[in-house]
């Protein structure tokens, strides 16, 4: 069935929606030349809103605009019936999403979002990973900042080492070295939905706790907690517990089970942050252990307020991937961002992963997907090509 557009923006009136919106106007303009490269429109809630964020933007006055309500099934229909894929930003998607979900398992209509909630998604998955495998849809999660740099710079690692020792390493440690930027108001507003949610209920705390939450019927080997500021041997230098770890390393071991288990099913992965030698490493470890704004209601921004552009735009990442071999051979891989993680570098990473999917994964079956198992190798030639991402072997 030919459909008028290959993506919809689905929350496009809010701030990480319009950056989406913004970069598709750069990247896949609709009025250049007769047939543009990707056929783009944007949805939301408010048509007013939507002539308004249009208009502000400069976007083609002819883009068109879809009123779409999570909780009205027949404006979901209409959307996944145009629609190739949707791209949606609106979370937190314990609250918002979960219709979205099963319109496109329904529909065989592909989907790429923002989430890192594992209780939720694990429970799309039990919901509607069969139906998607039948319909066709290509659903993947959580192709911002969580958890596209960290999947992906563990599959680049596993696949270096594996080519020159002959061997996955059964051992990565994730580090964030340096990181300059916020995270996102939806990314503080979903993480406090996740923790009423884990109050509320004992299952989802269970799984909250659990690694291997995100792969059904496999459990691995006991995984680091990382709940706690250390002395990390391995680099000799103090690390302190990353918040977006619960996310990542979940949706690591999600991807290791869809690729057949090419990382060994005796895999140890762990995410921290890197904060120096010696006393103030330790000093600076301890302080962010004890920092609980992310999921506080006071403090940073709100979901559909965010930074400014100077200082998006001055915003990085920097991570390293140390990846050994059962035999103790080593390699490191970089993987950097050119701008803020939670807006600016998230919105390109989302936008591509949503190209990619459509143009270059499309021998991906229907399935509940990560980035790395969806789309591999091709996804990090195209964050580098387009996205100001970088990924290399640093040592070996």
């Amino acid at each position: 069935m030919h459909k008028q557009f290959d993506i919809v923006v689905y929350g496009a009136t809010g701030f990480t929606g319009r950056l989406v919106v913004e970069y598709l106007m750069v990247r896949y303009p609709q009025n250049a030349g007769p047939a543009p490269q990707v056929r783009w429109a944007m949805a939301g809630r408010s048509l007013d809103k939507l002539h308004a964020v249009r208009d502000a933007l400069g976007a083609p006055e002819d883009t068109a605009l879809l009123v779409v309500d999570s909780g009205d099934a027949a404006s979901l229909k209409a959307m996944t019936d145009a629609t190739r894929l949707v791209l949606t930003t609106v979370g937190p998607y314990q609250l918002y999403g979960s219709e979205v979900v099963a319109a496109c398992a329904a529909s065989g209509t592909d989907y790429v979002d923002l989430c890192g909630e594992p209780a939720w998604m694990r429970a799309m998955i039990d919901a509607h990973e069969q139906q998607a495998k039948a319909s066709g849809a290509r659903i993947v999660f959580s192709c911002g900042f969580d958890s596209i740099p960290f999947d992906l710079g563990v599959l680049l690692a596993q696949l270096e080492i594996k080519k020159r020792y002959g061997m996955p390493a059964n051992r990565i440690r994730g580090r964030v070295r340096r990181m300059k930027g916020t995270f996102s108001g939806g990314t503080s507003a979903s993480l406090r939905e996740t923790l009423v949610a884990a109050r509320n209920n004992p299952a989802v705390l269970e799984l909250l706790r659990n690694p291997f939450s995100l792969v059904p019927g496999f459990t691995g080997p006991e995984q680091p907690q990382g709940n706690k500021p250390m002395l990390d041997e391995a680099l000799g230098l103090w690390v302190a517990p990353f918040v977006m770890a619960a996310i990542n390393t979940r949706n690591v071991h999600r991807s290791n089970f869809l690729l057949g288990h090419p990382y060994g099913t005796d895999f140890v992965y762990d995410e921290m942050i890197v904060t120096g030698a010696g006393p103030k490493g330790e000093a600076m470890a301890q302080a962010i252990a004890a920092d609980r704004s992310l999921g506080s209601k006071e403090g940073g921004p709100q979901p559909g307020e965010g930074p400014t552009l100077a200082e998006r735009e001055a915003g990085f990442y920097d991570l390293m991937f140390l990846a050994q071999t059962a035999q103790g051979d080593s390699l490191t891989v970089g993987v950097q961002g050119d701008r803020d993680p939670g807006y600016g570098s998230t919105s390109k990473m989302v936008t591509e992963a949503a190209v990619c999917l459509l143009t270059q994964a499309q021998a991906t079956p229907g399935g509940i997907w990560t980035p790395a198992s969806a789309m591999g190798e091709v996804l990090i030639h195209r964050l580098v090509a387009n996205a100001g991402l970088r990924f290399s072997v640093e040592s070996a």
